[in-house]
Formats: C-alpha cells, structure tokens, sequence
C-alpha cells in the first residue's frame, strides 16, 4: 500500500488529496500554508490533517529507511531468502521489521554463539525438527564430543542454548506472545522497601495490580514516573498460557522424538532467559507511549485553548506578581504593552504595609487612567487579590483578572526579557508578563516556553522530543491562524509565522527599527535573507494595517490580489471601502451568480473565492474574538463564602483526564469531576461555565463541583 493510501484511511480522505499534500510538503511548502493557500490542490484538507500528513510521511519513511539497512545487513550475510524478503518489505511496522530482524542482528557474545562455535548448531537442529531415532539422547550427542565439547551433556546443554535463542527470536512467536500480553497480562507495582515518599503521592500503587488493556492513561504516567523516582517497583506478568501457545504453534514437541524434552526445556529457558523480559519492555514502552501520547494530546488541547483565549483590547493594566517578604512586584503597561512605571508594594507580613500599598496603586490608577488589574495566580495571590478587591470595588472603571502566572519566572529571567528589558529586575519583569498576558495572551505567551506554561498532564515524564514538536506545532497553528501585526509584533511572535523561523524574525524587527513601520507587505522583500520562498509562506499571515494597499490588512494572499481586484470591480467597489460599503454590494454580486461560476470567470478555485470574500467582508478577523472574555472581578471570594448549592460562574484553568479544574475565586480551583459533565459536552481551557457547589472540604482548602443545571437545558 502506498504512503497516500495508507495515511488517506488514517484522515478520512482521498489518495490523491494525500498525494497533493505530500508533494507540496516535499517542495519546502509549511504546513500553514498549505491548509490556508493551496486548498485547490489538498481538496481543502484542514491544518489538523495537513500537520498528521507531514508527521505520517516521516514515520513511513523512516519505516522504509530502516527496512531498506535490514534487507542490506542480512544480504551481506547471506542469508536473504525470498520469503524472508517478502515477509521484510510487507512488515508494516516498525516492530515488526525488528522481530523479522532479530535472528540476524548483529549481538553481543551470546550463549548460543559459544555453542555455534563448538559445532553444536546440527545437533540443535535436531533438536528442533523434533527428528526421530530410536538410539539413546547420550549416544546422539556423543557424535558432537571435540576438544571444546567434553561431554554428552556439556553437548545438549549447548544445543539447548542454541534452540533457545531460535525460540526466542522468532517473528512469529515474538508476534503473537506480544499480541496477547498486550490484552491479558497484568501490571503490577509495589513500594521500594526503604523508598521515601513523604508525601505518599505513590500510595495509591503501593500494592497495585491491573489488567494491561484496563489501565488509564494517568496510571500508567503516575506508575512510570514513582519507578524513575525509586519509589515503586513495576513488573509486568505475563500468562504462562499466552507464551506457551504462541511456542507449540511454531515449535511443536514430538513425544515419540528422544529430543521432546529438550525442546521442553529449551522453552523454558527461552521464555524466562530471553523472550519475556523482551516482551516485558516492548509491552511498557508501548504502554508508555500510549500513555506519552494521549499526555501530549492533553497538554497540546489546553495549550491551543490557552493561546486561543481572547485579548482584552484598549486596557491600560496594572500587573501584580504577588509575593510575602519580597513584597508584590507591579507594573503598568499601556493598551500597546508599553512599559509605563514599576515599583514595589509591601501589603503582606512582614511588613503589612496594607494602607501604604493601597495608596501607591491607586496613584497608579490615577495617574495612568488604569482600567484592569492582573494579579499572578501564584503565592500570595489571593491575599493580594483582597487589595485589588479593595480598590476597585467602588470604583467606576477599573475591575481585576487573576491570570496564570505559569512560565512567568521562566520568561522574566529569559535572554528575550533581558534583550526588551535589560535595566529592569528579574521579579519586575514577571510583573510586566502578567500585565500583558491579559491584554494578548498569544503574544506574550509564545515567548515562553510551552512545558512551561503549565496546563499539562506529566510534561515532564513523557517523550521530550515528541511534546515539543507536539506544542511547536499548536503554536505555528495559532499564531498563523489569528494572523500577526507586521508593525507591532516581537521577534518570538515572528518566529511563530510560517516560513519565518528565529533568524529572519529577527531580521524583520532590525529592518522595522532601522527603516520604520513597513508600509506594505511587499516591502518584506527587502528584508536581508528574506528570500522568495520565505515571502511566498509567510506573507498572507503578516497584517498592515493603514498601509499603502487595503489588502494587506486582510489574510488574502498576496499572489490572490489580482483576483480580490476583480471582485471589487465587479461590486463597483473601490479598494479602500470601507466594510460596511462592501458587504451589501458584495451580497448584490454574488446573489446574481453563483460562487463556481464567478470563480471560473476569474480563473481561481472556488475555495480560494470563497476565502477572499471573507476576507473582503471582514478584513483580518481575528478568530479569538469570538470565544469568551475572561471573568472581571470587583470583589473577592473566601471560602467562608461558599456554601453547597450555590450557583457560580467559573473559568477553566485545566483540563485533565479525570475532569476540569474551575475558578470560581477562591484560593483554590474547584474540581468538576468528568462524570458530572452532561454527556457530549466538551470544554476546554478558557471557557466560562455556571457550576454548583457541591461539596466544601476547608480543611483540605477542596470544592466539589457539579454543572448548574441551567446550563446544562439551555
């Protein structure tokens, strides 16, 4: 089956819309620009499946590079038959190439090498072909004795070793032995005797045992991560039966043969020896890349909700980064993000300067026309929280935000802070993180590294490589979504945008200081390095706004322009109209012709037609404005305040396999267990959602919540 065909099924698409894909990856084409701008040739195939195309390619590759090393290595022995070929270029897999592989592997000095060497490999033979002979298994042997065999049974113990390895390596039997561990067998974990865990996060696994295929995702991470901590001991048992089955259909025993027990045992000590412990490893590393997986999927799903949440435009804010005896950090910005005036508060012990701090922020308040106060969600930040509850609640404009404050310390300390900022203190610069982060979420965060962010499951266990090619991706898909501002956004904004990449970012903002504000998108073509390839990816997710062409607002490409001309001439329009002179006339022209037709005129695609009268009609449209703005507070909560029954609204600060952590604002997220959800329903990071108090545990600093269920009828 080739590559399209086989990744076709894996998406749900035609061949040929698989083949186009890959042949436009191969010719440097980004995956952005391939969902967006070559939708003709894709037959609109989405940025998910674009991005699984590419991945699926290079896994199938890389399966064909190695079946071609193997197939090389095993000619060069001499030993390539034709069915083993064909059994080597049908392999599917990976592990499947590596079981066919395994008898002919290159291995360290075994057992059965020793043997080989001594002459033993006919008598193994026999041995397995189970042959017939009615003289006694010593006077067989003895036909083997030479001056490295010094005896009958030194000759059988040999051919055993022999046997058993042959056992062990077969395709067949590895095959099937997997095949079943991976349904039947059990997990087993136990404590390390003398292990310290202090604050028994393992207990649940002290004395654990669960069938293979029933285990949850969080177990397994959980089970993965108390072994690498020298907590837990974790075995895997396999059944006797699944093992011994898959040996009798490849190596039948003959009881009439003077070799059956000997085949018997050879069994025996293949499985306990040499096959087990294999199986054993290739069931946890299939375990743990399930459970890697579905970790990724889970962080990468709250990471593209996270970026996706919607900026809070025209704020001038005020960030806390909250903290005891080094005081509370501020710093205010301006709608842009521009730095306006720091300091430092001391509201909390020791000091408890309670009144001084109120007073410096609300000079700040007054003298910058503050309309938002971002409080980071980290120590001290619900004491803090009372004084911005304090200040602004009997005041007219100004309300407060707690926002995560994950990465901010990562960031402030970061060559990219100290570049923006080099004069400022490390702990002022998380303030101006946590400012900013209300007002463009996606800006600020890219400059953060993605497992530093924090809304994730196990990040830190899982394949590094492949969660950050995972989280790589959520950000170029983002950022080329939502589209960037060519005159305002930084470096690591830049960096994000396809065909850019760190170097030519950094270019595009020397060339901006040097030259000023680029009035046109073509005007990129002058920036040092950046070639045609790099404008032709890139362009269409750059936005100038007020620039020489009206075009460039929009997220029309710029090779479409000729095309997004002709549209307005034919609605009489003039380019620079405004939106609410387009969208009637352009609702008049297309009611009078339908989209296949005027783009057959036009000779464009009907998707790329499509696309553009979008755009016409609502030029650079950020997708985020549509998703719900953050809660705005002018009082706080405690828990004091709460009470069972009560209905709240909250935001979605996690989401995670057992459920969904809320912020109804109180110190601690409330947890709304995955059974309470109302069945189909789907939240994710960001969201606003009515939920019921159902339980208060103070003692613990827990709330259990349920789904109001006003939300849940309407």
């Amino acid at each position: 089956m080739s590559y399209s065909e086989t990744i076709a099924k894996l998406i749900n698409a035609r061949p040929s819309q698989v083949d186009a894909t890959i042949n436009l990856l191969d010719e440097g084409n980004t995956v952005p620009f391939i969902a967006r701008y070559r939708k003709e040739m894709t037959g609109t195939l989405d940025d998910e499946q674009v991005r699984i195309v590419a991945d699926e390619v290079v896994r199938l590759r890389g399966i064909d590079d190695r079946r071609k090393t193997i197939l090389s290595s095993i000619e060069e022995q001499g030993k390539l038959t034709g069915e083993l070929r064909s059994a080597i270029e049908s392999a599917d897999s990976m592990t499947a190439l590596e079981d066919l592989y395994a008898p002919y592997k290159p291995k360290r000095r075994t057992r059965a090498m020793i043997a080989r060497e001594k002459g033993l490999q006919p008598l193994a033979d026999l041995i397995l072909k189970q042959a017939k002979d009615r003289r006694p298994l010593l006077d067989i042997a003895s036909n083997y004795l030479n001056d490295r065999v010094g005896s009958w049974q030194e000759a059988i113990e040999g051919a055993r070793d022999i046997v058993a390895e042959t056992i062990s390596d077969n395709a067949e039997v590895r095959r099937s032995t997997r095949e079943k561990a991976l349904k039947t067998s059990k997990v087993g974990a136990e404590k390390v005797e003398g292990a310290v865990d202090e604050k028994r996060v393992y207990e649940s696994y002290y004395v654990f045992d669960g069938r293979v295929d029933r285990l949850q995702n969080h177990q397994i991470l959980a089970m993965n991560r108390g072994e690498k901590e020298g907590v837990l001991k974790v075995r895997v048992h396999i059944n006797e039966r699944d093992w011994q089955t898959s040996m009798d259909d490849n190596f039948e025993v003959d009881i009439l043969s003077p070799f059956a027990d000997e085949l018997t045992l050879a069994e025996q000590d293949a499985a306990n020896r040499l096959l087990l412990p294999s199986i054993e490893r290739d069931v946890r590393r299939e375990l743990s890349e399930k459970a890697d997986n579905h970790a990724i999927n889970v962080f990468a799903t709250n990471l593209r909700a996270l970026l996706s949440l919607p900026p809070m435009a025209n704020q001038t804010v005020i960030g806390l980064d909250p903290g005891f005896r080094t005081g509370t950090k501020f710093a205010v910005v301006d709608p842009t993000g521009k730095l306006l005036d720091t300091g430092t508060i001391y509201p909390h012990e020791p000091k408890n300067d309670w009144a001084g701090a109120l007073a410096v922020l609300k000079a700040m308040i007054d003298r910058h026309q503050v309309t938002l106060i971002t409080i980071g969600n980290g120590t001290a930040s619900r004491e803090t929280e009372k004084l911005a509850a304090e200040l602004t609640r009997n005041a007219a404009k100004t309300r407060y935000l707690i926002v995560n404050e994950a990465g901010a310390s990562v960031y402030s300390a970061s060559p990219l802070a100290r570049a923006e900022f080099p004069d400022l203190d490390v702990s002022i610069r998380g303030a101006v993180s946590i400012a900013r982060r209300a007002q463009d979420p996606l800006a600020e965060l890219v400059k953060i590294d993605p497992k530093s962010i924090g809304v994730g499951l196990y990040q830190h266990d899982v394949d590094q490589s492949a969660l950050n090619h995972s989280l790589d991706g959520v950000v170029e898909s983002v950022v080329n979504n939502v589209g960037v501002d060519l005159n305002t956004a930084s470096s690591a904004l830049l960096t994000h945008v396809a065909g850019i990449g760190p170097k030519l970012a950094t270019a595009i903002v020397s060339y901006r200081d040097t030259n000023g504000k680029f009035k046109s998108r073509s005007e990129l073509r002058k920036v040092t390095g950046l070639g045609p390839k790099a404008f032709e990816q890139s362009a269409g997710f750059m936005r100038i706004r007020g620039g020489k062409e009206p075009l460039d607002a929009s997220a029309i490409h710029p090779e479409s322009y000729p095309v997004a001309h002709l549209v307005l001439e034919r609605a009489g329009l003039d380019p620079a109209a405004s939106i609410v002179t387009r969208k009637p006339a352009l609702d008049t022209l297309m009611s009078n012709i339908t989209l296949e037709k005027f783009s057959h005129e036009l000779g464009c695609g009907t998707p790329t037609l499509k696309d553009i009268l979008e755009q016409l009609v609502r030029p650079g449209r950020d997708p985020r404005e549509e998703a719900q703005a953050p809660i705005l507070r002018s009082d706080v909560l405690k828990m004091e305040d709460l009470a069972e029954g009560m209905e709240l609204k909250g935001t979605v600060r996690n989401v995670v396999d057992f459920g969904a952590f809320i912020d109804i604002g109180v110190k601690q997220d409330g947890l709304l267990h995955k059974s309470q959800l109302p069945f189909g329903t789907v939240i994710k990071v960001g969201d606003i959602v009515d939920v019921v108090i159902l339980k208060i545990e103070k003692d613990r600093g827990r709330v259990g919540l349920g789904w109001a269920k006003k939300k849940a009828e309407k």
